[in-house]
């Protein structure tokens, strides 16, 4: 988006005059007069202001488009609160810039655009009958592991729980690498037959 750097483009519609700006005017007459409706009071602080801001949004943001929409809401602002603005308190620069780095806090803010609808996409989660259907094979699986004797369980918990091979499982268990695979056959075939009992 590019600033035009011509004050219609801040003004709110309902406010835009073809009064010649005041350009010999002080910031502080020309915030009081913008208090009153004066757009071309308005147009000058523009044109004094608008390229300093700028500079400051592109600073702090350092993206031109979000620096442009920054310098336009804190003019937005100015015009809309002008009334807000008190000379005995201080010179009304200081003020203007209090209120742009308001409008360029609330663009570092809103540094990602949401999309209006988020796109579908499918969910990793599985669905809750597959979830159902996981549980009930999980309970089917512990229970028939509880029939195992204990020497073929461990072995079958070592290997898909542990995570051990086979070499791992025989030398953590101290027992011949055969004697773990004709082991677990055995486990993996008796499970087998007590998953199939389960389900006729």
């Amino acid at each position: 988006m590019e600033l035009a750097l011509d004050c219609r483009t801040a003004l709110p519609r309902a406010a835009r005059r073809d009064t010649m700006p005041a350009v010999a005017a002080t910031d502080e007459e020309l915030l009081a007069q913008i208090a009153e409706g004066d757009s071309g009071a308005f147009e000058a602080l523009y044109r004094r202001y608008a390229r300093p801001l700028l500079g400051l949004a592109l600073r702090r943001l350092g993206d031109r488009g979000r620096a442009e929409d920054a310098v336009q809401e804190a003019f937005t602002s100015v015009w809309r609160s002008a009334r807000s603005y008190r000379p005995e308190r201080g010179r009304a620069a200081p003020w203007l810039y209090a209120v742009a780095r308001n409008a360029i806090v609330d663009r570092s803010r809103a540094r990602i655009e949401t999309p209006m609808e988020p796109a579908d996409e499918p969910s990793g989660e599985p669905r809750p009958d597959e979830r159902t259907e996981q549980e009930w094979v999980a309970w089917r699986v512990h229970r028939a592991l509880e029939e195992l004797p204990e020497h073929e369980r461990r072995l079958i918990e070592l290997a898909y729980w542990g995570g051990l091979s086979q070499s791992e499982i025989a030398d953590l268990l101290a027992i011949p690498l055969g004697t773990v695979k004709t082991r677990t056959r055995a486990a993996l075939a008796r499970l087998a037959a007590a998953l199939e009992e389960e389900l006729t």
